[in-house]
């Protein structure tokens, strides 16, 4: 058999154990087979002459649209086949294939036998929380069973799974519609460009009426108890400031604004009567403030007093007097506040629980407040007596991290998601009044043993200014020196948190790579200092954390510093690139994911609507003296400092970190003389949504670090 009729093969298993075979009978086609043997494999030298998959038929009677990309299925640029060739140059990138959809430079063939090794951990499936029913008998979900995250309806327990949207584009949100047991609300955007359409799906019809202005992005949307109005974020009226719309949740004729604002506005919650609407107006990460709109005549109350704080979450109280709030207004915790709506006093409620409060979720009848708590990264979950102002841990639930937190609307149910280190991710559901806790779903393992994972462990090491900054460490099973993959997080307020990664899973037992996941300063979590800590001209001080890191790493005996990998996306990949460019010569790969490569030009090319919420933490590149800053501490501007094996990759649609800032650190470190591996999704916006693609950059993923680690002969 010939190395290439091997690879066809080894394909056709892998994408049956992928569930593409479910595309039946579109996979029959000769031709579909090839341009998906060929994408998967990613080893050909081209795909010339193979067509693109054809798309699949969506059930909607108003498709999302308004794109200011290529749309799904045009390609960006023309296909390879169909260009002059250009003279090559000596740093002139391979180019391994060149589709509709994905282009790769420079990367190697994917090998069978990595293939064959990695099918588990790529077939790992999390279930997600949307909505539970009103008797907390139902649930809707995010999951996937062919390419994209669809909507599906679990009627019970660990039961059948019934997809219910089957669109080209991943599908999220899913809200049943209150009083209709026939009809969901879903959202979907384009190509991973983020501009959200809110449909309603008829269930007896299966098909779907847009609701939202399709040249906007809209979000947020949140039904009243009543099942009237649903109130969503929109900036349709200028595609920079977000405005509060009501509408009727059928009839799109029917949307008209509540609340014009300037910047980023959003409803919060509803009044049970639907007589007011909490809505928040998000400032920056550190700020953020609250309101009570009056339906009826518009009147806007502001809750939250003057001083800058964040408020995080809310809700009504059962009397639509009452507030529940957590906000870290008197200190580093966001805590629990009860107040109302003037907001004359605040009541702590939490105050002797060190940690944020997260979410919040009221009872029917008002009496309970179900919140979590988010403790090192790690949730846990209480129960606040509203009346007697008690609080009741929840014992029982299982270690990891809860979203999604839902009351049922009629019953003692709070129903979410869980994850952990070593589960994907399944919806639970738990009566308050019993404490009975049932699991509704089975994430799917690919058949990988959970109990045969690796949990990490909480350590703390020391920077350069004395502070303890925290991380997550997975060991592998057996005896050291190991080599260490180091995954920094976006944001950069985000949090890294102990749950289940499928290419940290697989380092570890299949390469024996340990993983280190960090939270520099300036992650979420650890209070309020410790979060601004990377602003404006602090920003390298957060880079100044990953050295600390690789002394961390140096001084154990187990752990191999002279074999040490970085990956990261978003903020996390500007810390891959800047972390290269700091302590190159300790750092044998790094893989940048959408990452930034200089602050300027991202804050000149991020959506109008993101720029002043980015500018708030970045700092602001109008202003002279901190672009020249900016433009200094860029990675390409220090492009010659960078002498480290490099994998970027980027999704060609994304409006956060534009697909111009890996464009121009690839092409800066080529022309220094430096191969690159480049790998663009161009159906994909901020990170990697579709199997295919995702299958194929973790592939190649650990391939690169295998290689660069491990000494793998890819």
């Amino acid at each position: 058999m010939t190395p290439t009729l091997r690879a066809i093969v080894g394909v056709e298993v892998g994408l049956e154990l992928a569930g593409l075979e479910w595309y039946s009978p579109i996979m029959r086609d000769v031709r579909v087979r090839r341009f998906l043997f060929c994408l998967a494999a990613a080893g050909m030298q081209s795909c010339a002459g193979s067509p693109p998959p054809p798309t699949q038929p969506q059930p909607t009677a108003a498709p999302a649209a308004g794109s200011d990309t290529a749309a799904i299925g045009a390609p960006a640029t023309s296909p390879a086949e169909n260009q002059p060739e250009a003279p090559a140059s000596p740093n002139s990138p391979r180019v391994v294939l060149d589709s509709d959809t994905l282009r790769l430079e420079g990367t190697p063939p994917i090998p069978d036998a990595l293939r064959v090794r990695m099918g588990q951990y790529l077939n790992t499936r999390p279930a997600s929380l949307t909505d539970v029913s009103d008797d907390g008998q139902r649930v809707l979900i995010t999951t996937r069973f062919a390419e994209t995250r669809q909507v599906h309806l679990v009627t019970g327990p660990m039961g059948a799974r019934t997809q219910l949207t089957f669109g080209d584009e991943p599908a999220s949100y899913g809200r049943f519609v209150p009083g209709d047991r026939d009809a969901v609300l879903y959202s979907a955007d384009v190509g991973g460009n983020e501009q959200y359409q809110i449909f309603r799906l008829d269930l007896r019809t299966g098909r779907s009426t847009r609701l939202t202005d399709s040249e906007a992005r809209n979000k947020a949307p949140k039904w009243s108890r009543d099942g009237r109005f649903i109130a969503y974020s929109s900036n349709s009226r200028n595609k920079r400031d977000f405005d509060v719309w009501l509408a009727n949740g059928r009839d799109p004729a029917s949307a008209r604004m509540l609340v014009e604002g300037k910047g980023d506005w959003y409803p919060i919650d509803w009044s049970a009567d639907a007589s007011k609407l909490l809505v928040g107006e998000y400032i920056s990460i550190n700020e953020s403030r609250l309101y009570a709109v009056d339906v009826a005549t518009k009147k806007i109350t502001r809750i939250s007093p003057e001083g800058r704080a964040s408020y995080r979450t809310a809700c009504f109280g059962r009397n639509g007097q009452t507030v529940y709030v957590a906000s870290d207004r008197d200190g580093e915790f966001s805590v629990l506040y009860e107040t109302d709506i003037t907001g004359s006093a605040f009541r702590p409620l939490t105050g002797q629980l060190h940690w944020d409060v997260e979410s919040v979720a009221l009872s029917p009848d008002g009496r309970k407040l179900a919140f979590t708590i988010n403790r090192g990264g790690i949730s846990a979950l209480h129960v606040l007596d509203t009346q007697k102002r008690r609080i009741r841990p929840i014992k029982g639930v299982p270690k990891g991290t809860i979203s999604g937190l839902r009351y049922a609307a009629k019953v003692d149910i709070v129903a979410f998601t869980l994850r952990n280190s070593t589960r994907p991710g399944d919806v639970y559901t738990y009566h308050v009044g019993s404490g009975k806790l049932t699991r509704f779903t089975a994430g799917e393992m690919g058949g990988l043993d959970s109990d045969s994972l690796i949990e990490p462990t909480l350590i703390e090491f020391e920077s350069f200014d004395g502070r303890k900054i925290p991380a997550f460490y997975f060991r592998p099973k057996g005896e050291g020196p190991f080599p260490v993959v180091v995954r920094i997080h976006g944001g950069p307020e985000g949090q890294a948190r102990p749950k289940f990664y499928p290419f940290v899973q697989y380092l570890l037992a299949e390469s024996r790579i340990a993983v280190l996941i960090p939270n520099v300063r300036g992650s979420a979590g650890y209070g309020k200092t410790y979060l601004t800590l990377d602003n404006g001209k602090k920003r390298e001080d957060s880079v100044k954390d990953i050295g600390a890191l690789l002394d961390w790493i140096a001084a154990r005996p187990e752990l191999d510093a002279a074999r040490v990998g970085v990956i990261g996306g978003s903020y996390g990949g500007y810390m891959v690139l800047s972390s290269l460019i700091h302590f190159g010569d300790r750092i044998a790969a790094g893989v940048d994911i959408v990452g930034i490569s200089n602050f300027v030009t991202f804050l000149q090319n991020t959506r109008a609507y993101r720029r002043d919420l980015r500018r708030a933490e970045y700092g602001d590149e109008r202003d002279p003296e901190m672009r020249e800053f900016l433009h200094r501490i860029s990675p390409t501007t220090q492009v010659a400092r960078l002498n480290t094996p490099l994998f970027v990759a980027q999704g060609l649609n994304d409006p956060r970190v534009p697909a111009s800032e890996s464009e121009q650190i690839v092409k800066a470190v080529r022309d220094a003389g430096h191969d690159v591996w480049y790998l663009l999704a161009k159906n994909e916006g901020h990170g990697f949504l579709r199997k295919t693609n995702h299958d194929i950059f973790t592939l190649l993923s650990v391939m690169f670090m295998e290689k660069h680690l491990v000494g793998a002969n890819w």
